[in-house]
């Protein structure tokens, strides 16, 4: 059967993925509520669609931070792509420079900032950068990020621990022996081995500092060369602490429902955000992303862009580099058709005007 929508890819995936990583890939945290909501709340938003409108042609362009990308859809960081597949992250980046859009490279990857950074010269990547306890070794993370011609660091804030993810505790999750976390030497390469519990739960705890605060974003941005972005916002209150110290984007993202279960979704949380500081900083979305219009609809409530981490990761799976490029190719056709049928020639088209709740039609 043709695989032609981001859930065909999954889909498939979930009958290629060995079961230790396959549930690694696709839970979230508790009962998973947040992780139902991430989709749900999607298709409680409504497109009002505008005819007539001259789009025969359209462009999917955007600008930013001085980057052009070919459309407003980049891949988000996602740790151990090489249990999906043997060439992992360099295969997902490939994937990126091709279609001309941004990866973000995980700290905790199984292939080192320095081999992706060689498979794919010149193009656009971003670093996902942890804080550990041990200060040094990440700030040596960010220089070798910066040598290697990454574009920006985008600090994830909201995993000084992980979250209640009861899939790895059953399986008792561990990195398969012949991999390792290719960013590091010694123990903090190889000790993803479970304990008794989740492995991966086991190493965070060990190798992060569960007291990161704001002083660790003042820290980053007074260093490093590159523009920080911070990942894992939700509310206006943090968003507002993260502008004043001079951050460059904020990504809106409950980290994929993986870390605390009942937080909004992240498209629920994006509007607040976007009136609070987006004509400050970038503002980008990552969480629930699996169609075209889902994009539309977050590009619609403000966001500059749109991120995604397991359908990369579907894609990668089944096909490899060119399982990736597939799921990038379908969610640009959805987007672009998404924009001919609604009246939008350019991204900057795409208004508030274009999406409203559900309960809209309601109160009429």
């Amino acid at each position: 059967m043709a695989l032609v929508s981001v859930l065909d890819y999954e889909q498939r995936a979930f009958e290629t993925i060995p079961r230790n990583a396959l549930d690694y890939y696709r839970s979230g945290a508790g009962n998973e509520l947040s992780m139902g909501l991430n989709r749900s709340c999607f298709d409680r938003l409504r497109i009002r669609p505008r005819m007539l409108q001259g789009s025969a042609e359209r462009d999917l362009s955007c600008t930013v931070f001085g980057e052009r990308f070919t459309m407003p859809i980049g891949i988000s960081p996602t740790a151990m792509q090489r249990m999906a597949h043997p060439e992992g992250e360099v295969a997902n980046a490939r994937a990126a420079a091709s279609r001309g859009v941004a990866f973000t490279l995980s700290t905790i990857s199984t292939s080192s900032i320095e081999e992706v950074a060689d498979a794919t010269p010149g193009s656009v990547k971003w670093f996902q950068l942890y804080i550990y306890r041990d200060r040094q070794l990440t700030e040596s993370l960010v220089r070798r990020a910066e040598k290697a011609g990454f574009r920006a660091i985008v600090l994830t804030v909201d995993a000084p621990l992980f979250g209640l993810r009861r899939a790895d505790l059953r399986n008792k999750f561990s990195l398969p022996a012949h991999l390792t976390m290719a960013n590091f030497v010694g123990k903090a390469a190889t000790s993803v081995r479970s304990q008794g519990g989740s492995g991966i739960n086991e190493y965070i705890a060990e190798q992060l500092d569960p007291a990161l605060s704001w002083d660790d974003v003042k820290w980053l941005v007074s260093f490093t060369k590159l523009p920080v972005i911070v990942k894992g916002i939700l509310t206006r209150e943090d968003a507002l602490i993260a502008a004043n110290l001079g951050v460059k984007g904020i990504f809106v993202s409950n980290h994929g429902a993986r870390q605390v279960d009942s937080v909004p979704a992240s498209i629920e949380a994006l509007p607040e955000i976007v009136k609070a500081v987006g004509d400050r900083v970038e503002v980008f979305l990552d969480g629930g992303i699996t169609q075209g219009t889902d994009v539309f609809k977050a590009l619609a409530l403000g966001a500059r862009m749109v991120f995604f981490g397991r359908p990369a990761v579907w894609g990668l799976a089944v096909d490899g580099q060119r399982g990736v490029e597939s799921i990038l190719d379908i969610l640009r056709k959805e987007l672009d058709l998404t924009m001919a049928l609604a009246g939008c020639r350019t991204i900057k088209d795409i208004t508030s005007n274009y999406v409203v709740h559900e309960s809209f039609y309601s109160k009429l």
